[in-house]
């Protein structure tokens, strides 16, 4: 689906609909909100169609007007927009022709919003073969997320799989401004990143598990990645402490949060150890609790399945990350860039 061809892509579905999923871009404008299409569908089956058709009608007749007034207000005749609803019929089709009747070229997509989420499942069985990547490893707290952010400003290309699915992918990795988006909206996401990417250069992306936080990597990308060469990072692990601490803040003052979280690994480690963790939070000694929490869960589950699912790590080139400090992010993604098959010091 060629969404350039047009100017704005409007999205006339529920604020809800929109919510759980959208095309990268879309306007909200609906012709019916939340409410006032439970009322028409509600009128339809107790009362009559025709009865609901009306008062459909005049609800979308005013939410249009709305629209034109305030959203579309200073668009010139040349605009040309593109409107979708749920499959591409009486929501879309009714902006459409009032939008037409001012002078504008609205279109309406074939099939709607289910026939552009049919077209993301199957770019997504496809569009990962595409590029070839290259997979940042390291145990939790190596800098992974930070040398993927250097290697972009160096000019690499990036795919931030993390950031797409706002999560950092541990049992303590979600975000406390950012819920996860929908797996819907999480691959509608992931298809536009991956339809910039230039297909002659690598692609430098994190190694991930099968699920981030709640969601799914499509099983695609999952299987290139897992084929692909490998980066490690080697960081000392009073370093990872600090970057750890600096990316978990949040969960210095909010200790009943973290709480929870480290209950989810009770059937793990068993009550006792979880207990003694918490005791270190609860006396603030932070640097203590982190540098337990790597040694006893998270690098032991990190050797389990790195080596298992990613078959050139062992072969792996190494990247040392000297400190905490973003010049050592940035010197690391120099190197590796200049001299992509020698180890960067």
């Amino acid at each position: 689906m060629n969404f350039k061809d047009f100017d704005a892509v409007i999205d006339a579905r529920t604020p809800a609909e929109y919510a759980l999923d959208h095309i990268p871009g879309a306007v909200s404008a609906p012709v019916l909100d939340d409410a006032q299409r439970v009322e028409v569908g509600t009128l339809y089956k107790q009362v009559s169609p025709f009865e609901a058709k009306k008062l459909g009608a005049a609800l979308i007749a005013q939410n249009v007007a709305r629209h034109i007034e305030q959203v579309f207000r200073g668009k010139d005749k040349n605009w040309r927009p593109l409107v979708y609803c749920w499959r591409g019929g009486k929501r879309s089709g009714a902006m459409a022709h009032i939008l037409r009747e001012i002078g504008w070229d609205a279109q309406t997509l074939p099939g709607g919003y289910k026939a552009y989420r049919r077209w993301v499942v199957q770019e997504l069985e496809k569009k990962p073969g595409e590029h070839q990547y290259v997979v940042i490893h390291g145990p939790t707290g190596s800098g992974k997320s930070r040398l993927l952010a250097a290697l972009a400003q160096a000019g690499a290309q990036v795919l931030d799989l993390e950031g797409l699915a706002a999560h950092r992918g541990s049992v303590l990795g979600g975000l406390p401004d950012r819920p996860q988006p929908s797996q819907k909206m999480f691959e509608s996401r992931l298809l536009k990143e991956l339809s910039i990417l230039e297909i002659e250069k690598p692609v430098y992306v994190e190694g991930e598990s099968k699920k981030i936080g709640q969601l799914q990597v499509p099983e695609a990308l999952i299987a290139r990645m897992r084929a692909s060469p490998c980066v490690r990072l080697e960081t000392e692990t009073e370093t990872r402490v600090t970057l750890l601490l600096d990316e978990y803040r949040h969960f210095l003052d909010d200790q009943d949060t973290l709480g929870a979280q480290l209950d989810c690994l009770v059937s793990l480690h068993g009550r006792e150890k979880v207990a003694e963790w918490k005791a270190l939070a609860g006396r603030g000694a932070w640097r203590e609790f982190v540098a337990r929490l790597l040694v006893e869960h998270y690098d032991p589950a990190y050797r389990r399945s790195s080596h298992k699912n990613f078959v050139h790590l062992p072969d792996a080139r190494g990247v040392r990350i000297h400190s905490a400090e973003d010049g050592a992010f940035s010197s690391a993604a120099r190197a590796l860039l200049a001299h992509p098959q020698r180890e960067a010091a």
